[in-house]
């Protein structure tokens, strides 16, 4: 019962001057909505990049050749990777489900009058699932056209559209790669561009074709190792790195000569800067949060000054100090509460309107609404405990003569 006495009274106060109480709820609900769109396009930012990595392949390592110098001057890159080294990462390192080697070259493609310039990889059969790429059309290439050096490729998207007419089925067709007849059997579903390369511009065909009859390679310029599990990847690595300086017969106080890239140290890293990156967006959009409470502050003061005689009355009739507390306390966490619950309204519009208008992701987290509530609640805690604590320490009689 006295719960709706609260109520009605802060209603009644709020709807006495509605343009004043609708200001300062305006501060709460602009602060509120900002936080939730903020945190929606640090979240959107944050699955953009994740999924990015995670189209590079899961539990991923890759192994490259390290560079050569001395004294800090690099040189270049070493040719020290083979095939075999391949061989024996899969047969001899448990954890390892997939291996492939791989070569990469850019190439000059053509059908018919038509021509392009790209990146061409020779890999092996188990690359493209390592890799997560999907065959939109056609289908993969085969061991026995691996060992055999068969002249067949599989083209990117981007590729395809560059060499072909729109409703052109390139499946079938004989093209050039660097003057030399290749059959395209497949073409992958598209991946996006991943900014340092476009997988959905290239072509992949087998790692022996490209070696032998394409780029005319003796060493292979990367292995990709897939692990069984993701907790696997950094014991998995020690092992890779342990074997790998066994075959290449490197000495225990001289430095690697391979690097391995681990996708989880990748992820990490990637996670870490999105993370900084939502805090400073909340706390840039907090800032707004605490200048509507500010607001709230302001409304409240010059409340308590207009019912100075009101406060006076009910403390004559026996209104103790904890209930005029509580009944100014309760009108201010009142306002920030119906700035908030509008303030969420506001943020998941702005949120869809931006996700709508423009290329950009936002993803929508009830975790952030939440917070943004008891927030805007705490708000209005804080910034009206003054103000009530004030008209509660009011004199009575000092309150009865205010004029």
């Amino acid at each position: 019962m006295y719960f709706w006495v609260l109520v009605k009274v802060a209603l009644y106060s709020l709807l006495a001057n509605k343009l004043r109480s609708f200001l300062a709820v305006l501060g709460v609900i602009i602060g509120v909505g900002a936080v939730i769109a903020m945190l929606a396009i640090a979240a959107g930012a944050q699955s953009q990049v994740l999924s990015t990595i995670s189209a590079m392949g899961t539990n991923l390592l890759v192994v490259r050749p390290g560079q050569m110098g001395s004294g800090g001057v690099l040189t270049g890159t070493r040719q020290n990777l083979t095939v075999e080294d391949a061989q024996a990462i899969l047969a001899e390192i448990p954890g390892v489900s997939r291996v492939s080697p791989a070569v990469q070259g850019r190439c000059q493609l053509k059908y018919m009058e038509k021509n392009t310039g790209t990146t061409v990889q020779g890999v092996g059969v188990p690359y493209l699932p390592i890799r997560n790429f999907e065959v939109e059309k056609g289908r993969l290439f085969t061991d026995a056209e691996e060992d055999r050096q068969s002249h067949v490729i599989i083209l990117g998207p981007v590729t395809v559209s560059n060499l072909f007419a729109k409703d052109e089925d390139p499946i079938g067709a004989t093209i050039k790669v660097n003057g030399v007849n290749f059959q395209v059997i497949g073409v992958t579903k598209a991946k996006g561009d991943q900014g340092w390369f476009n997988p959905d511009d290239s072509g992949v065909m087998p790692y022996t074709t490209a070696m032998k009859q394409v780029f005319g390679l003796t060493y292979i310029r990367e292995i990709d190792v897939q692990c069984k599990d993701e907790k696997d990847l950094t014991p998995t690595q020690d092992k890779v790195l342990a074997l790998l300086r066994q075959r290449h017969r490197v000495r225990p106080d001289a430095p690697d000569d391979v690097e391995i890239r681990n996708q989880a140290d990748l992820i990490n890293t990637a996670s870490t800067v999105t993370r900084t990156f939502t805090i400073l967006l909340g706390a840039v959009a907090s800032i707004s949060l605490l200048v509507g409470g500010i607001g709230i502050m302001n409304i409240m003061l010059v409340t308590v000054t207009e019912r100075t005689r009101e406060i006076g009355v009910r403390k004559a009739i026996g209104a103790k100090d904890r209930d005029i507390l509580r009944q100014f306390l309760f009108e201010a966490i009142f306002m920030s509460g119906i700035g908030g619950v509008i303030g969420v309204a506001v943020g998941v519009g702005c949120a869809k309107a931006i996700a709508y208008a423009t290329s950009f992701t936002t993803v929508l987290q009830p975790r952030s609404m939440i917070m943004a509530m008891l927030f805007a609640v705490a708000v209005g805690v804080f910034f009206g405990y003054y103000p009530a604590r004030r008209a509660a320490m009011l004199n009575p009689i000092d309150a009865l003569r205010y004029e």
